[in-house]
């Protein structure tokens, strides 16, 4: 007698080829799924990172020009890593940004002083990152408002009623831009010593001109204790019996 077989119907959809289907079809939708959220996070990660190098590395080349300005070293020299953008050498022939500094009668001291600047541009994150007569400022390219990361040296002593002024004229002899490694070379070039004392109505009136108004009011206004002029971006500060002012060139040789 031949035994009966239990044959059962379904074994027939039985395939490897349906097995490796689903599981490549699950392979492909996890890469899917990871390049359509992980990989514009990796980039915005990138991005921050290469933003946050860039305010440190501005900070580092302001410490370069107060050695050259107030600790009287002739040449510094700095190595960096400039990465989603370039930086450029704005030379202060440029109209921007640029200082005015007078008193209560309107007698100048500073007629439209032209700073020049070190900019970082970043193209991935739009936004801008300044060097300029001694402050590290940022603000986004597209919008308004500003910040100042690092103040300038200028001080205002309440007891003496002095005011001093440190003004940073960042020059070259032609236009200078870099991506990637860089080398920042710069050394001091002439100095300049003012002292005005008394100030005409005891009234020092200070102007600035530029793309960071906002960071610069908010340094005149907050740090300094300047009131507003009347004038757009235009700041006084009341009770100066002597104001001095220093100018420095910052030679840039090379980026």
């Amino acid at each position: 007698m031949v035994p009966i077989q239990n044959t059962r119907l379904n074994d027939r959809g039985v395939s490897e080829a349906i097995g490796f289907m689903l599981i490549f079809g699950i392979v492909i939708t996890g890469i899917g799924l990871v390049t359509l959220y992980g990989y514009p996070l990796l980039l915005q990660q990138q991005v921050s990172a290469d933003e946050k190098i860039m305010e440190k590395n501005m900070i580092v080349l302001q410490n370069d020009i107060k050695s050259l300005a107030y600790k009287t070293v002739p040449f510094k020299e700095t190595s960096l890593k400039i990465g989603g953008g370039s930086l450029t050498v704005y030379n202060s022939n440029n109209d921007l940004p640029k200082f005015t500094i007078k008193d209560a009668a309107g007698n100048l001291y500073a007629d439209s002083f032209h700073a020049g600047e070190l900019r970082y541009e970043s193209v991935s994150a739009q936004t801008d990152i300044s060097l300029q007569n001694g402050a590290v400022v940022m603000r986004p390219r597209i919008g308004q408002g500003s910040t100042m990361l690092a103040d300038p040296r200028w001080f205002y002593d309440e007891k003496t009623q002095t005011l001093v002024i440190n003004l940073v004229n960042i020059t070259s002899t032609n236009l200078m831009a870099k991506e990637g490694i860089g080398t920042v070379r710069m050394a001091l070039g002439e100095t300049n010593y003012t002292y005005i004392s008394p100030v005409s109505g005891n009234q020092v009136v200070v102007k600035y001109e530029g793309d960071y108004s906002v960071a610069w009011e908010n340094y005149f206004t907050q740090t300094l204790g300047m009131d507003p002029e009347g004038t757009p971006d235009t700041y006084k500060l009341p009770l100066v019996n002597t104001l001095v002012i220093k100018k420095y060139e910052v030679q840039i040789k090379n980026i």
